[in-house]
């Protein structure tokens, strides 16, 4: 049975919509560009629709990713010597964690800690991987580095700690502000502490913007769920119909960029983040940003954030890699 390490229900959600709040305000009132958090775009029917996506043919980096755990977690896990706790940022349900917890639960007992802001992806996660055997699962329900924190807590002496960071969510961050970010979850980390970090890496224009914007619409319905749970939770009236999916790709920037256009020229109130902001026909809202990597450029990186790059593994069906890093 999954524990989960939280705080009371009504603070959890009075912190984060405020937080929430603040945010939309300080996003859909900066100059030029309207932008909003990417990480917002995951709330409960958020990460349903991201599961979805992940199954179409179009989208091959969770194939990919998942192929590489599949094939070589035996050998990932060998280059960590000693006995391993786990923890993953972003877990979602953990169905491509599956393959790293059985390998390693055939050389120990496992502590296995789902960090992720989605209360029903980790209640996914209970189910899905709860009945592993030798496997024992405590959720934090936080973010990236608050939940990162809370597991080195529990570290005890002689254990190194093993952090999954498998959706290539990192390409999400600028990439000064990744580097910023991993150099933080380094900080937490003691030296020997491992890092398998997924990058999907960069391909033919055409192929990686239809993989943003898929003609079934998933992805569409995906990114205006975004305005609908600032509707649900902060009393906005944006007119869901008034605004339209668009990708774009910044070549020099090599990112692929999700937008929210609006359709026509309106004003739209958020209540609960005292705010009301005027629209014109064709602006956007940029809300994600997916930066696309070589292999060399991922190991440069290792090196500026404190880690090594021990080793790395790389899709042919789908350029992608899976990169274990070693704290030094």
């Amino acid at each position: 049975m999954i524990e989960t390490a939280r705080f009371s229900t009504e603070q959890i959600m009075e912190y984060a919509i405020a937080d929430f709040a603040a945010d939309v305000r300080g996003g859909l009132t900066k100059t030029g560009q309207k932008e909003l958090y990417s990480k917002y775009l995951y709330d409960d029917l958020g990460s349903t629709l991201f599961e979805a996506i992940s199954l179409l043919p179009e989208y091959g980096l969770s194939r990919a990713g998942a192929r590489l755990l599949e094939r070589n977690s035996e050998e990932m896990i060998s280059l960590i010597p000693g006995p391993v706790m786990v923890a993953e940022l972003g877990s979602g349900t953990g169905r491509k964690t599956r393959w790293m917890l059985e390998a390693l639960a055939r050389r120990q007992s496992v502590n296995y800690y789902p960090i992720d802001i989605s209360r029903s992806a980790l209640d996914r996660c209970e189910s899905d991987l709860g009945r592993l055997e030798s496997v024992s699962i405590v959720g934090f329900e936080r973010a990236y580095l608050d939940g990162l924190l809370e597991v080195a807590a529990r570290r005890w002496p002689g254990v190194r700690l093993l952090v999954l960071f498998l959706g290539s969510t990192i390409g999400n961050f600028d990439r000064p502000a990744g580097d910023e970010f991993l150099r933080r979850v380094r900080q937490i980390l003691q030296e020997g502490d491992a890092l398998l970090l997924a990058t999907d890496l960069e391909k033919d224009e055409e192929r990686v913007l239809l993989a943003y914007d898929d003609p079934t619409g998933v992805t569409a319905a995906f990114n205006l769920n975004l305005l609908a749970r600032i509707n649900r939770e902060l009393g906005a009236d944006f007119d869901l119909q008034r605004f339209d999916h668009r990708v774009r790709y910044d070549r020099a920037e090599r990112r692929v960029e999700m937008h929210l256009r609006s359709t026509t020229d309106q004003i739209v109130r958020v209540p609960r983040a005292a705010l009301e902001v005027r629209f014109a026909a064709g602006e956007t809202i940029w809300t994600e940003s997916s930066h696309k990597y070589s292999c060399g450029e991922v190991v440069e990186m290792s090196r500026r954030c404190g880690f090594r790059c021990e080793a790395q593994w790389v899709d042919a069906e789908w350029p992608f890699a899976q990169s274990l890093w070693i704290a030094e």
